[in-house]
Formats: C-alpha cells, structure tokens, sequence
C-alpha cells in the first residue's frame, strides 16, 4: 500500500510520504529501525490528538510495516 491511497488530512500527506520515503531508502538495519520508529510516532501522535480516525492510522501502520519488512528483506 502506498502513502497517495490513504485520505489524510491536508498538510499531513507531505509528512507521511517523507517518513515512508526514509523508510524505503534505509541504507542499513539502525537507519530502518529508526525511520520506522519516527513513522510509528507520527502516527501515533495524529490519532491521538484525533487528527486521523483509527481507520486511517491502521492504514498508515500497515503501509509503513510493509514498507519496513520489504527493505528489511533488501538489506538482508
């Protein structure tokens, strides 16, 4: 899943594509866990302060988990 199918609130798109984008481009396991960790908090402070519904942020969880296993497996 990618970071444009997910309906997220105007200003937070640039955001969420940049952390999916770190994520992606990791050049090793420390910068993965890392990128991973500032997306997961991303999302975790747009639930909480109700700026995404829980919907949203499962889709986001998922698009960055996936993302987060596909480049483990690259730099494996």
């Amino acid at each position: 899943m990618s970071i444009a199918q997910i309906s997220l609130p105007k200003g937070v798109g640039p955001h969420a594509e940049k952390l999916f984008d770190a994520i992606t481009q990791a050049g090793t396991a420390d910068e993965l866990n890392r990128a991973g960790g500032k997306a997961e908090g991303f999302v975790l402070g747009l639930e909480s302060t109700k700026a995404i519904k829980s919907q949203v942020a499962e889709s986001l969880y998922v698009a960055y988990d996936d993302a987060a296993s596909q480049r483990a497996s690259e730099l494996a």
